[in-house]
């Protein structure tokens, strides 16, 4: 790879530009109508989205983001997470590359220079799009001029396969984390298309192979070692998204495929607040980061990374249990093969794997412990 102005040839025409945040959910709603038409075949027969994800990009969607210091709307993140939850309830794997795709821009905004965010932004403000990844052990890095000379492979990451760039996070010797600013097109990297989950099974998760590849220093950016940035809450606000989108698909089919409701208006009441309360977390979590945002001390950084924390364990759960209990309450009607309803589960239950939820248990414990002491 040479400087980061070298970029990739475009094959899209340069995406729309969305004004207010009205236009940003009316234009997630409008998409979410189209993806969800064949949703299901997709999921059956593993039709990767692509036309899906460039009407994405076209439609400026996946610039909302973008600050406005580089011409972007910049969002708030509560609006930020029911937009991603809007588009995952219609096709959950199209919503976990929204996952990544603004978990890497949060990244960016957070730990890049001037220069970098300039060149950037400006790529995403024209449809390019981003896959947060982060390099395996074994891994080689040498000093190659300046920059950085790398040759391994990065873990599975959802939407490398339909990523322009891809914000690889790896450890620099001594001991110095970092994240390297990767083009999909570089002719020295290569895209393994290598996921074979039962769920989310159209998310673009796939593993790049770098090797040898030329990293320009101009896109390398050091990672912040505090553990509780913003960049990483973002992630687990819009996890919490994807897996309230997931509930919400769940809760639909189940209303269609239930008979006596009457019989059961216990437990449908039971699932319907608990989605309703888990909107309510991801709002919560959602101004307690745009907080942390604007003012990056320690101790607002920790509040949003606790609140953000408890909206994904919290999502995570209520997509398990309402995708459970489609099948517990709408019993034989739902269980067709042809329905394949059993998908809710399956994208509840491989979406749930990534959450690190005993770690954040953990964490959560330590903030709560350390705020009764103080």
């Amino acid at each position: 790879m040479g400087t980061i102005s070298q970029f990739r040839d475009r094959l899209r025409p340069p995406a729309q530009r969305i004004e207010s945040e009205e236009a940003a959910i009316s234009t997630a709603r409008d998409l979410a109508t189209a993806f969800r038409r064949e949703a299901s075949e997709r999921d059956i027969n593993r039709i990767l989205p692509f036309a899906e994800v460039d009407a994405l990009s076209m439609s400026g969607l996946t610039a909302i983001t973008v600050p406005p210091d580089h011409e972007g709307l910049d969002v708030p993140n509560a609006l930020l997470a029911e937009i991603v939850a809007i588009i995952a309830e219609a096709d959950a794997s199209i919503g976990e590359t929204l996952e990544s795709h603004f978990s890497a821009l949060e990244t960016l905004r957070i730990q890049a220079g001037e220069d970098l965010k300039t060149s950037l932004f400006a790529r995403v403000l024209l449809g390019d799009r981003f896959a947060a990844a982060a390099f395996a052990e074994g891994c080689e890095v040498t000093d190659d001029g300046p920059g950085y000379r790398l040759s391994g492979r990065t873990r599975q990451a959802a939407g490398i396969l339909y990523a322009d760039w891809i914000a690889a996070a790896l450890t620099l010797p001594p001991d110095r984390p970092a994240t390297f600013y990767l083009t999909g097109s570089d002719g020295d990297l290569q895209v393994v298309d290598d996921w074979d989950g039962f769920g989310q099974r159209t998310n673009g998760s796939a593993t790049a192979i770098a090797g040898p590849l030329h990293v320009n220093a101009d896109a390398i950016v050091p990672a912040p070692s505090l553990g509780y940035s913003t960049g990483v809450s973002l992630g687990l606000l819009l996890k919490a998204g994807v897996s309230l989108g997931i509930a919400r698909a769940a809760w639909a089919d189940l209303m269609k495929a239930i008979g006596d409701r009457a019989a059961v208006l216990s437990q449908l009441g039971k699932h319907a607040v608990g989605i309703e309360a888990t909107a309510a977390a991801l709002e919560r979590a959602g101004r307690k980061l745009d907080f942390a945002q604007v003012n990056p001390v320690e101790a607002a950084m920790a509040d949003a990374y606790f609140s953000a924390s408890a909206a994904a364990i919290i999502a995570g759960d209520t997509a398990l249990a309402t995708a459970n209990a489609l099948f517990e309450l709408a019993g034989q009607a739902s269980a067709g093969i042809g329905l394949n309803l059993d998908r809710h589960w399956r994208n509840a239950r491989i979406h749930a794997l990534s959450l690190p939820r005993d770690r954040l248990l953990r964490s959560a414990g330590k903030y709560v412990s350390q705020k009764v002491e103080n």
